[in-house]
């Protein structure tokens, strides 16, 4: 909410305090003032949170990128190591499997960190306005009654 129309409401709240006695109209004008603000920050809400959980799931998903990279990588660095294990002594297909062997385990470290952010980020759906929401409809419900 912007200041000048945080202090535009504070002055028609305190307006309309002093009066004790409103007409239909003006309590609907209230009414839809208000709604009309919370309205617009749900929006607020849903877009700022659905910002970050694009955010989480583009990080996600280069790291899977990066994993399936570094696993092609690995396959060709175990042909090396069969060639090498074919043509050489021991020590050179050793050493040609080990690297794959290092090769293999960051691209399962990346796998797990991408999975990981992954599924912080779906649903993509904005749970907290939801929530916000509910909170609010039950609110004006639990008002409206008494």
């Amino acid at each position: 909410m912007t200041g000048t129309t945080h202090e535009q409401s504070t002055r028609d709240h305190a307006r309309h305090s002093d009066d004790p006695q409103h007409s239909v109209g003006q309590l609907v004008e209230r009414a839809t003032a208000q709604l009309s603000d919370l309205v617009r920050q749900e929006m607020r809400l849903a877009a700022q949170e659905m910002a970050a959980k694009g955010k989480r799931a583009g990080r996600g998903g280069g790291l899977l990128g990066a994993a399936g990279a570094i696993s092609y990588i690995g396959l060709m660095a175990l042909a090396a190591t069969a060639i090498a294990a074919l043509s050489l002594a021991l020590p050179v297909w050793a050493a040609a499997l080990i690297v794959t062997g290092v090769l293999f385990a960051v691209a399962g470290v990346l796998a797990v960190m991408g999975r990981k952010q992954l599924a912080q980020a779906v649903p993509p759906v904005p749970q907290e306005a939801i929530e916000s929401v509910r909170a609010d409809v039950e609110e004006i419900k639990g008002r409206a009654h008494r």
